[in-house]
């Protein structure tokens, strides 16, 4: 890690980046007001007649099947070849990759155009490493360790980060290996925060030049953000707004504390 997490946020911030957002219908609102919150600017465009146009002007490209239709897919791959033919980072979230055999087909279409980042959960990871993994529905069933062998192989093989999140998020570029610790088990029960993080990931992809780095340091400030907010959270529902103010508060100083990443 040559930029730490700390250095990453202070470059994210900086920037202010635009960040393509094709993600699903239930994440749109959340994957907005994150970025928004975390100092980025969220762009919500999907249309296979402009997607790929417009993935050349915007700092990053953010990719989530999660609702998908074959003409999202289509804006979805028009918007890959653009961020590709542009030099731009695009970060690929998998989601439910195991779940049906369409969503196996467009998982491989999209990983076949070379994602500079994959960020999904251990079982969807297991299954683009061609792993068996024992998901449901779009939620994972197996540990972050169990997948990490899988990533590691998956990032050697595709030349792209990995990022395995849960309990303990596991981040590989293939050689290098790190673990960040934080959050709260209050996360999974608000929905589309998985999804905001792959948008915050693309966010720190457009503003630092090693998308390793930039992986640790959007895990590392939402790991820090929900520790925060969790701390006067009385559930879901007052922890999920209270997400969005800690991710605000985040400065380079809580990101310097130590402790929560570590080589793996």
């Amino acid at each position: 890690m040559t930029t730490s997490p700390a250095a990453a946020l202070t470059a994210m911030r900086a920037a202010t980046p635009l960040v393509h957002c094709i993600t699903n219908y239930v994440a749109m609102n959340v994957a907005a007001n994150t970025l928004l919150a975390a100092g980025a600017s969220p762009a919500m465009v999907h249309a296979a007649e402009e997607a790929g146009e417009f993935a050349k002007i915007a700092g990053a490209l953010t990719v989530n099947i999660g609702t998908l239709s074959p003409p999202w897919v289509e804006g979805m791959v028009n918007a890959a070849h653009g961020s590709r033919q542009a030099g731009r980072a695009w970060v690929f979230d998998p989601v439910a990759a195991f779940a049906t055999t369409y969503r196996r087909e467009v998982a491989a279409r999209l990983m076949d155009l070379s994602p500079t980042i994959v960020r999904g959960n251990a079982s969807e990871v297991l299954a683009l490493s061609g792993g068996d993994g024992a998901g449901r529905g779009v939620d994972a069933t197996d540990s972050v360790a169990a997948a990490e062998a899988g990533a590691r192989a998956l990032a050697t093989e595709r030349g792209s980060v990995v990022a395995v999140t849960g309990a303990v998020d596991f981040v590989t570029d293939g050689t290098r290996a790190v673990r960040i610790t934080g959050g709260s088990e209050l996360m999974p029960q608000v929905t589309a925060l998985g999804c905001s993080l792959t948008c915050l990931v693309g966010a720190f992809a457009a503003a630092v030049e090693d998308p390793f780095d930039a992986t640790i340091g959007a895990l590392a400030m939402f790991a820090v953000a929900g520790e925060a907010a969790a701390q006067d959270a009385i559930g879901p529902g007052s922890f999920s707004w209270r997400f969005l103010d800690a991710l605000a508060a985040v400065d380079a100083a809580s990101l310097e504390a130590g402790g929560r990443v570590t080589p793996a």
